[in-house]
């Protein structure tokens, strides 16, 4: 099932697609992290639900505003030099014994189609395409083998990133996180949706040109490790978002080197999630 969190009449609201149109979830109007929560027994008798009621709320998707999934997380962890390609395209990166992660902040997750804005601080604006994962149930020093039972889905999440900021000090903090660098959506794909997450093409296109064309099986850790592991570090809760690192090709390590503009239109795709779009703009 594809979730989404949108936008009706001022109110924010969730629902599932269905032949085309939002239905939305009437029985939980707590949000997503609030229907995450509650289980997945709960999730499902929710859905049916709407699905099967003659008053339930349908919209066309483009009669309201696509949100992202979880619009405000907890907690965000991006896993860094993840892919083998990556690696081999960055000169001073070393393959990781244990797994590397970076936090982005609730304050700059934007939904699709919403501008990221271009900071005046950078000239070097990044963009790398992530699977993320969404926490289903609360994991603490959780098993490899119990991991994929934890899960509540999959999403795309666009790691943005001010590499001149980035890159002095090693400031990765202060470099992934100006508001709207972490563009997510278009929605939440429940993990019955996607049979091996290990092996799904993923790509960025900035005005309609193919710069990252990878895979999830150039993974360095796989990612029952990457989720156990991390989960032996801190407890993740329900809603929580845990990318998976982004493939080669990002514009820092490009020969000549390529930058995103104001102006620029970038689109993410990853099969059977689908498309992440945003215009980039001018800081005021």
């Amino acid at each position: 099932m594809r979730l989404y969190t949108f936008e009706h009449q001022g109110t924010e609201r969730i629902g599932c697609s269905r032949d085309g149109r939002l239905i939305e979830i009437i029985a939980h109007r707590g949000g997503m992290i609030s229907f995450i929560a509650s289980g997945r027994k709960a999730m499902e008798a929710a859905i049916q639900s709407a699905i099967q009621s003659a008053d339930a709320a349908s919209y066309a998707i483009g009669e309201v505003k696509i949100l992202a999934p979880i619009p405000r997380p907890g907690k965000i962890l991006c896993s860094g030099i993840n892919y083998r390609g990556h690696l081999e395209e960055n000169p001073k990166a070393k393959l990781p014994a244990t797994p590397f992660f970076f936090s982005k902040l609730p304050t700059a997750v934007i939904g699709p189609k919403q501008p990221i804005v271009h900071p005046r601080m950078t000239k070097q604006l990044d963009y790398e395409v992530d699977l993320a994962v969404v926490i289903g149930k609360k994991m603490k020093q959780t098993p490899e083998g119990e991991v994929m039972d934890c899960l509540a889905g999959y999403t795309i999440l666009h790691d943005v990133s001010a590499r001149d900021v980035q890159f002095t000090d090693n400031q990765i903090t202060l470099g992934k996180n100006f508001d709207t660098f972490s563009p997510t959506g278009p929605c939440l794909v429940t993990t019955d949706e996607i049979a091996d997450p290990a092996n799904l093409p993923l790509r960025t296109y900035l005005n309609g040109q193919v710069m990252q064309d990878g895979s999830t099986s150039d993974w360095v850790f796989t990612l029952p490790y990457l989720l156990s592991f991390l989960s032996h570090v801190m407890t993740l809760e329900p809603g929580d978002v845990v990318s998976t690192g982004t493939p080669a090709g990002v514009g820092y390590f490009r020969n000549p080197q390529v930058f995103m503009r104001p102006g620029d239109r970038v689109v993410l795709e990853i099969e059977g999630i689908g498309l992440l779009e945003n215009t980039v703009i001018a800081e005021e």
